[in-house]
């Protein structure tokens, strides 16, 4: 251990060799989060400074004196003098208000095991604005009599705001209040504290209005600031200033001479804007009534009612004067009088008078009225009047009508009302009567008529005839090129009849080639090009010119139809000129190689047809005009063999053709299994002689005996149809001739409506033969013939629009339609055997012999269409 006075003597070399210790302060913000690094106290001081890096590794610093009551328990000093806090910080719970905010931190700090010094650190703690001001609660009520004037004040409570630091505790406060009848009193006492009052600016009138609603907003003085919010309802008072007013200044009413004493002869009503039993009402007589007047009379105080004494029809008179008066039950009271005055007549029965006040008046007998009327909207008053007494003196009155009803208000008086809601562009117009009758008897009736106006709002919508219209275009027309019309309907009236259009644009379509009129007129804005876009699916927009504004929306699709405006290109070969190799061997196919081309253009534009444009002298190759199948087109011999310049052209089926050529150099390579050309003459010449005659004459002997079977057995079968024909069998099969069944082939332009033809017919005609079986015709693609199946291939659906040729030379088929081609009839050609029916499906050489003559030499149908006008499509068939 080292002792005191050596420790001294070290302390008194280190503060001599570093000078007198320093306090350093940091600031740090409250609410920060736990571990939040303050700074570097080993930095900071400058004690490690002029020390070496040998040195400065010795000192450690140690944090002194972590108790709660010093707060140095709320940060943490590591050996190399860094300083963290150890919770989040709250500055309204550890200092007292507006008071600087900060703890001490002791630190010792030691070389090695040599104490060096002791540091203060000062950590201010900075306050934020995380405290709204707050009042005691969100809402107070305050009470005004009526009768305070101006200046009068009423105290409500301030508001706290808990933050310690200004400026985020220094609070302003601002009063809103619309009617600007109050305004806020601020005064500061001694110890800080705001005093707040509201204070009266003008005069209150409770009958006029008894609440007032106001808000006090209390802001502190932080960035940003925060506010608290204050509702203050004030309460006026009621005081007894207003008197209680008859509904008139004088009252007439007749009553019979044989009124009973039960009824009410009138029922007085008084009004009294005051409240509680300020506006209590209560009816006397009058002194200024006649005394002799009023023996006949009595009077219920409290409902107003009048009614007669017992000694009432012992006088004769007819007529009397009351004054009354309705007194309220304030301190002191107030009152008003009235003039009542009763006729007494004889029991007689009059005809009820009807008078009509209308709201809207037109003219006397008519009124005008909104379609947008609610149920119930009052649109007249009605005053019925019958001088008569008893039953004869009692009206009742009806409307008849499912728009309008009639709402009794007592005392003979009614109101008009609204029963059904109204249209004016169902109806516009009305005649409605009033009836009325008393309950006499006989009972009198009267009859009123009235007609009401329906006026317009724009509360219907614009509708489009069409939900979606199309229409047809051309690619390459003219700019204001007109390509229909669109069209919508209103039947609001003036301006919410009145439409505009304009197409509506979406970021999907920012380039939009068309232009829309407001009047629906839609036209070119610019070129189009089908190659580019095909079909244009817009929105349009109609809108009437009505406030509010109404709107509706339809689709337009507008198709653009191709025009010959490209010209066919080749595929394959790829390149031009293309050097192609072909080895040739006896078994070797016809088939060469297939050229393939398309067409950006569709329909007929798109058709191609290839052919060849420069061969050779040996005529050696041909080309399928239809598929671009490159083909021998003879025997191939051994001096054939060599290179061969060939030159191909691919045109359109466009107005005008448009059309590419290509070039293929083909080198023939061909086996020493082939025979030369010139021996193979010479030495079977003779033998080749004779075997064509032979060939010859048994043709010849073929050909004779099938045309023989053949006509004797078409004799048979219209014998047989012609006598099942006369016997009304209609339902029998007709056996048809090879010549009537082209005629039927031909007869049609649609390629699918002929192979159904054909397929009925042939598949008819055979199985007459063997109605075991049922065949199926199909079209051979090498040889181009007819052949039959028992199994039945797949029939295309009747086409609808034309076929689009897409990049690869394949058909793109389109909507609802089909196009038939070689491909599309070799893909169903069956493959299995049917042994019941003796051949093999799809090859119409193992079919019977006495079957032979069924089978038509027909060419296959062709894929070239014309397309004529906008809307038809029709299909070219080669004869």
């Amino acid at each position: 251990m080292v002792s005191i006075n050596t420790l001294q003597l070290h302390i008194f070399y280190g503060l001599l060799y570093f000078g007198v210790a320093l306090d350093i302060t940091y600031h740090i913000n409250e609410e920060d989060s736990p571990h939040t690094y303050i700074g570097d106290i080993a930095v900071d001081s400058n004690v490690s400074h002029p020390l070496t890096h040998q040195q400065h590794t010795l000192i450690t610093f140690t944090q002194l004196q972590r108790t709660v009551e010093s707060g140095s328990h709320l940060f943490n000093v590591t050996n190399s003098g860094k300083l963290y806090t150890t919770q989040t910080l709250d500055a309204e719970s550890l200092c007292t208000y507006n008071k600087e905010c900060s703890r001490i931190v002791k630190v010792a700090v030691r070389k090695g095991k040599t104490f060096m010094k002791i540091l203060k650190v000062k950590i201010i703690i900075e306050d934020i604005n995380d405290h709204q001001p707050e009042f005691p609660s969100n809402q107070l009520k305050v009470k005004f009599y009526e009768t305070e004037g101006k200046g009068s004040t009423k105290s409500i409570p301030n508001a706290v705001d808990k933050d310690i630091g200004l400026p985020n505790s220094k609070i302003v406060y601002k009063l809103k209040d619309k009617s600007k009848t109050f305004s806020l009193s601020i005064f500061k006492e001694s110890d800080g504290i705001n005093l707040l009052k509201i204070i009266l600016e003008g005069m209150l009138d409770r009958e006029l209005k008894d609440t007032y609603m106001l808000q006090l907003i209390a802001r502190d003085g932080g960035s940003p600031p925060k506010e608290g919010i204050l509702d203050i309802e004030i309460s006026v008072i009621d005081v007894n200033d207003n008197r209680p007013t008859f509904t008139q200044k004088s009252y007439n009413t007749t009553i019979s001479d044989t009124h009973h004493i039960s009824s009410p002869v009138f029922v007085l009503s008084a009004t009294d804007l005051d409240s509680g039993q300020n506006g209590n009402i209560n009816y006397f007589l009058h002194r200024n009534t006649n005394e002799y007047d009023k023996k006949y009379f009595k009077l219920n105080h409290k409902s107003g009612e009048i009614f007669t004494n017992d000694n009432f029809f012992r006088n004769k008179r007819n007529k009397y004067k009351l004054y009354v008066e309705a007194r309220d039950g304030g301190n002191p009271s107030l009152s008003s009088m009235s003039t009542l005055i009763i006729n007494v007549i004889n029991n007689q029965n009059n005809v009820p008078s009807i008078n009509i006040d209308f709201v809207s008046p037109l003219t006397k007998t008519s009124t005008a009225i909104s379609e947008d009327s609610q149920i119930g909207s009052f649109i007249a008053y009605v005053m019925v009047t019958d001088t008569d007494s008893g039953p004869n003196g009692q009206i009742k009155c009806n409307i008849h009508h499912k728009m309008f009803q009639l709402s009794n208000m007592g005392s003979k008086e009614y109101k008009i009302l609204v029963k059904e809601p109204l249209d004016r562009e169902t109806i516009d117009h009305y005649v409605v009567s009033i009836v009325c009758h008393d309950m006499g008897s006989p009972p009198l009736k009267t009859k009123k008529q009235f007609s009401v106006k329906v006026t317009d709002v724009n509360d219907i919508e614009p509708h489009f005839t069409k939900e979606t219209f199309q229409f047809l275009t051309y690619e390459n027309q003219k700019v204001d090129f007109p390509i229909g019309f669109i069209n919508a309907t209103d039947p609001d009236l003036g301006d919410g009849g009145q439409l505009t259009y304009s197409i509506i644009n979406d970021n999907n379509n920012d380039n939009i080639p068309f232009q829309l009129t407001k009047y629906g007129f839609i036209s070119t804005s610019q070129p189009i090009d089908r190659e580019v876009k095909d079909i244009y699916n817009l929105q349009v927009l109609v809108k009437d010119n009505g406030t509010p504004s109404l709107n509706n929306t339809a689709n337009i699709l507008i198709e653009i139809l191709d025009k010959n405006d490209n010209a066919p290109y080749f595929i394959f070969p790829n390149n031009d000129p293309y050097n192609l190799d072909v080895h040739y061997h006896p078994h070797s196919k016809k088939d060469i190689t297939i050229l393939k081309a398309s067409d950006k253009d569709t329909g007929n534009n798109a058709f191609l047809t290839y052919g060849i444009l420069r061969s050779n002298d040996k005529n050696l190759f041909t080309v399928n005009s239809h598929t671009g199948v490159l083909s021998f087109s003879r025997t191939v011999y051994q001096n054939d063999a060599g290179t061969y310049e060939l030159q191909f052209i691919v045109k359109d089926g466009g107005t005008p053709v448009q059309s590419a050529t290509t070039a293929i150099i083909l080198t023939l390579f061909v086996s020493n299994d082939t025979s030369p050309m010139l021996t193979a003459i010479h030495s079977q010449s003779d033998n080749n002689l004779n075997m064509t005659w032979i060939i010859i004459i048994v043709a010849a002997a073929v050909i004779l005996s099938v045309a023989v079977v053949v006509s004797i057995t078409l004799c048979v079968f219209k014998c047989i149809n012609h006598f099942n024909n006369s016997s009304g069998e209609k339902d029998n099969p007709k056996f048809l001739s090879r010549t009537e069944m082209r005629q039927i082939l031909y007869q049609t332009n649609n390629p699918v409506a002929i192979t159904r033809n054909a397929e009925d017919i042939f598949s008819r005609n055979l199985q007459s033969i063997n109605p075991k079986c049922s065949y199926y015709p199909e079209i051979d693609q090498l040889t181009n013939e007819w052949k039959f199946s028992t199994t039945p291939r797949k029939r295309p659906p009747v086409p609808q629009i034309y076929n689009k040729q897409v990049a690869d030379g394949s058909y793109e088929q389109g909507d609802n339609s089909s196009t038939l081609t070689s491909n599309n009839l070799s893909d169903t050609l069956p493959s299995q055997r049917d042994h019941n029916c003796a051949w093999n499906e799809g090859d119409i050489k193992h079919q019977p012999a006495e079957y032979s003559n069924y089978t038509p030499n027909i060419p296959p149908m062709p894929k070239n269409r014309k397309h004529n006008g906008l809307n038809n499509v029709d299909f070219e068939v080669y004869p």
